[in-house]
């Protein structure tokens, strides 16, 4: 039996976990699953219960269970907090605390949603690439940091920072991936100007020695956002740091047309995983049943596929999400004239139903 703990957060989490726990109900009544969910709290909703956007209970629910699904954090409700209480504090203590340093985000362009893209369907038509992001070093988490007086004026600063053993084990993390899709990892830094970076870079060759059927190639930071734009389909694995790779898998997100359709998993050295879609907690639309819950709903599946090794139920779940777009449902962010728009629970209702069928 799976235990997974359930973080809903804030904005629309709540609504967008609750469609990815009718599809995990569905796994369980039909597969003989076993998947136990745990509640938790995290973010502004754990800030406003118990004065912390990350409990200690909540770090000791994550402990013990086997995975995590997570919804969205944060809102303008308390970006007034001090920033050790604002509830993306939350998020990056968890990422901290469970040392979740491989971030997956995979970028896919499904054939039905190609209009949605801001690019001509003949460049990014066919897109399906993985970002592999360092979520728990560089400049998010390198000290000295803060704001201080000096010289008679504020200043601020950040460390980006990385041990050689940080950079070894998220780049054998990229070439093991690679090895299971097109065997290609493109490195990308700022090694012409950041030292840090050449560090990175000589530490990526160094690991490639270990997978000489894995192509590796490099590229500066601006030149591949320019390249993601360009030619994203040259693209397989892309290896990068925690702050380049917040950049460009937002970046990626808009190839597909929407950053309401991509998952992401945040995963440890013994593949532990924090699931959850990539894009933020939208409360403009939060409790209207517009948002978008297929990351959510993927996010699952990338959990089967990398924590519990339940492949084939993942690829149930991806082929149920191709079905019902297949059928032109859509929610209002990637509907298009002609399409069926739906609101976020009728989506998961779509979806449980092409699971069971």
């Amino acid at each position: 039996m799976s235990k997974i703990l359930i973080l809903p957060g804030d904005g629309i989490g709540k609504e967008i976990v609750a469609q990815a726990i009718k599809v995990i109900n569905s796994l369980n009544d039909n597969n003989d699953m076993g998947m136990s969910l745990e509640d938790g709290l995290i973010g502004g909703a754990a800030y406003d219960e118990t004065g912390s956007p990350l409990p200690d209970e909540t770090i000791k629910l994550a402990k013990n269970c086997d995975s995590i699904l997570l919804g969205a954090v944060g809102g303008p409700k308390w970006e007034s907090l001090e920033r050790n209480l604002r509830p993306e504090r939350g998020l990056l203590g968890i990422r901290s605390e469970l040392d979740l340093f491989s971030n997956l985000r995979p970028a896919i362009l499904y054939p039905q949603l190609a209009n949605a893209s801001s690019l001509k369907s003949e460049i990014v038509s066919g897109l399906d690439l993985m970002i592999v992001r360092e979520l728990v070093g560089g400049i998010y988490f390198g000290k000295p940091r803060g704001v201080e007086i000096k010289d008679g004026e504020r200043f601020g600063i950040n460390s980006a920072t990385y041990y050689e053993s940080e950079i070894a084990r998220i780049g054998h993390s990229a070439f093991q991936i690679a090895q299971k899709r097109g065997k290609h990892v493109c490195s990308v830094d700022k090694a012409n100007v950041l030292e840090v970076c050449e560090l990175w870079r000589e530490v990526m060759e160094e690991v490639s020695k270990d997978y000489p059927d894995v192509t590796l190639s490099h590229l500066y930071v601006d030149n591949a956002a320019m390249q993601l734009v360009k030619d994203p389909k040259q693209f397989d694995v892309i290896v990068t740091s925690n702050l380049f790779g917040d950049v460009l898998s937002d970046c990626a997100a808009m190839l597909t047309g929407s950053i309401g359709m991509l998952p992401s998993a945040s995963l440890n050295k013994n593949n532990y995983g924090m699931y959850e879609p990539i894009h933020g907690s939208a409360p403009d639309i939060s409790g209207k049943d517009i948002a978008n819950p297929l990351a959510t709903i993927l996010s699952v599946s990338m959990m089967l596929r990398y924590s519990l090794n339940q492949e084939e139920l993942a690829k149930k779940i991806d082929i149920a999400v191709i079905k019902v777009l297949d059928k032109g449902y859509r929610t209002a962010d990637i509907a298009f004239e002609g399409d069926k728009v739906v609101g976020t629970m009728e989506m998961g209702d779509l979806i449980v139903e092409a699971l069971e069928s």
